[in-house]
C-alpha cells in the first residue's frame, strides 16, 4: 500500500479514508477519464495509466472513461484559449487507438470501457441548472488558467465553466470510489466529490500523479512541443530520446516511467548525488523504458545501435528510404517534404543550428540547393533522424 499511495503520487484525498477502504478488502471502483483529443499516447500520459495498472493488479474494478461528450467541449485546464470542438467520430476513433496503446500496460479485457455521452447527452436544461447550483462563479474564477486569461484580456467561454460539472457528474454516473488524474486535474476531480455528496453518494477519493516534463526538461511532455517519447515509437527512437533527457530529471523519470521500486530509485539518487555518471544511469533508464513498451531484446538492440552511432559515430543499421520525383530541392523544402522536421520554420531553425547534414556534411545555409540522384543522398537532421532520399 505504501508504494501504491507513494510511488509516482503527488497527492491523495483523503488518504486516511482511502487506506481504510483498501484495507477492508472491498473491490473498489477506480475511474480514469480521458478526452481523446489526439490519436497517440506518450509516456507522460502513461504515468497515470501505470497507477491504474497497480489498482488493476490488486483486483479492483477499473473504469476507463472516454469523453466523447466532454471532448467536444475540451478541458480548459492549462489552455490560454478555448479548444477547438471535435466531432464524436474523431473522438471515438482516437479512443480506440488510445485503448490499444494503453493495452501495452493494462489488461484491457478486464477494463470497463465507458463513454460519457451515454448519460451527459440525456441531461435536460433543468438537470444542468441543478448541477451548476452546486458551484459559484467565484470558485470557477479561482482557477489559474482563467485568472491568466483575464489578465491577458483573453475570452472565457461560458461552456468552459461547465467542464468540471460534467467531469464531476461522470463520477456520479459511475459511482466511483476513486478517481485518478494529473495534478492539473485537481479542481475537476474535486468537483466529483462535491456532486457525489449532492446526489447522496459517498464522495470518491482522489489520487493525483505529477506531470512529466518532456525531453527538453522545461515544458510538460506533449506532441505540440516536440518533447515527447511516444508509446508506439520504434525502440531506437524511444531509447535515443530518453538519452536526451536532462540529468536533473533522471530520478523523476525512473519514478514515473519505470517499474523500479522506491528502494531502487533511492539508490539511483544516492549514486547520482555521489558523483555517478549520469550517462550510465540514463542508459539504464532507456533500457527500462524500451523493455516496458517493447521487450528486453529490443532494449538491448536499441542500446547497441545507440553505442554504435554516438560512441563509434557509425550510421544506424537500417535507414529508411523515400523516392522523390523532382531532382533539385532547397534543403529546407527537402527535409520538410521528407518529414524530418515538422515545418519549414523548424527546418530553417535546425539548419541554422548546424543540425542538418547531407552525405555526412553539415549544411551551412538554409538557402542551400540539393540535387538528388538515383543512388540517393543521405539526409540527417539532429542525432537520430536519417533518410536516404532517392530520385525516381
Amino acid at each position: 500500500m505504501d508504494s501504491l499511495l507513494s510511488k509516482g503520487v503527488s497527492d491523495v484525498i483523503v488518504r486516511e479514508d482511502l487506506e481504510k477502504k483498501l484495507k477492508s478488502g472491498k473491490k473498489l471502483r477506480v475511474k480514469l477519464g480521458i478526452d481523446p483529443s489526439g490519436a497517440d499516447l506518450h509516456i507522460g500520459h502513461m504515468v497515470v495509466i501505470r497507477k491504474l495498472k497497480e489498482f488493476q493488479d490488486l483486483g479492483h474494478h477499473i473504469m476507463l472513461l472516454f469523453g466523447n461528450f466532454t471532448g467536444q467541449i475540451g478541458d480548459p485546464t492549462g489552455k490560454a484559449e478555448s479548444r477547438k470542438i471535435k466531432t464524436q467520430e474523431e473522438l471515438e476513433a482516437n479512443a480506440k487507438h488510445y485503448l490499444k496503446q494503453a493495452g501495452k500496460l493494462i489488461d484491457t479485457e478486464k477494463v470497463e470501457v465507458v463513454w460519457n455521452a451515454d448519460w451527459l447527452s440525456k441531461l435536460n436544461f433543468a438537470d444542468i441548472i441543478q448541477l451548476a447550483s452546486n458551484f459559484t462563479v467565484a470558485q470557477m474564477m479561482e482557477r489559474d488558467m482563467f485568472q491568466d486569461r483575464v489578465k491577458n484580456d483573453l475570452p472565457i467561454s461560458m461552456h468552459e465553466f461547465f467542464y468540471p460539472l460534467m467531469q464531476g457528474y461522470d463520477s456520479v454516473a459511475l459511482k466511483a470510489d476513486i478517481e485518478l488524474g494529473g495534478t492539473d486535474q485537481t479542481f475537476n476531480l474535486l468537483a466529483g466529490r462535491t456532486l457525489q455528496k449532492a446526489y447522496g453518494q459517498e464522495p470518491q477519493n482522489i489520487l493525483t500523479v505529477p506531470l512529466l516534463e518532456g525531453t527538453d526538461g522545461k515544458k510538460k511532455m506533449g506532441k505540440s512541443d516536440d518533447n515527447y517519447i511516444g508509446v508506439d515509437e520504434a525502440p531506437r527512437d524511444m531509447y535515443g530520446k530518453t538519452m536526451s533527457v536532462p540529468d536533473e530529471l533522471i530520478v523523476k523519470y525512473f519514478e514515473l516511467a519505470t517499474d523500479l521500486t522506491l528502494d531502487e530509485i533511492a539508490k539511483i539518487k544516492e549514486e547520482l548525488d555521489g558523483g555517478g555518471n549520469p550517462r550510465d544511469l540514463k542508459m539504464r533508464l532507456a533500457r527500462e523504458i524500451v523493455a516496458i513498451y517493447h521487450d528486453v531484446d529490443a532494449a538491448k538492440g536499441a542500446e547497441d545501435e545507440f553505442i554504435n552511432m554516438f560512441r563509434n559515430k557509425e550510421l544506424p543499421d537500417e535507414i529508411p528510404e523515400k523516392v522523390f520525383s523532382e531532382a533539385k530541392w532547397n534543403i529546407v523544402d527537402l527535409i520538410t517534404e521528407a518529414e524530418l522536421v515538422v515545418s519549414k520554420s523548424d527546418g530553417r531553425r535546425m539548419t541554422q543550428q548546424g543540425a542538418v547534414k547531407v552525405d555526412s556534411e553539415k549544411v551551412d545555409s538554409f538557402e542551400t540547393e540539393i540535387e538528388l540522384t538515383t543512388e540517393g543522398r543521405l539526409l540527417q537532421v539532429g542525432k537520430r533522424k536519417f533518410l536516404l532520399a532517392k530520385l525516381g
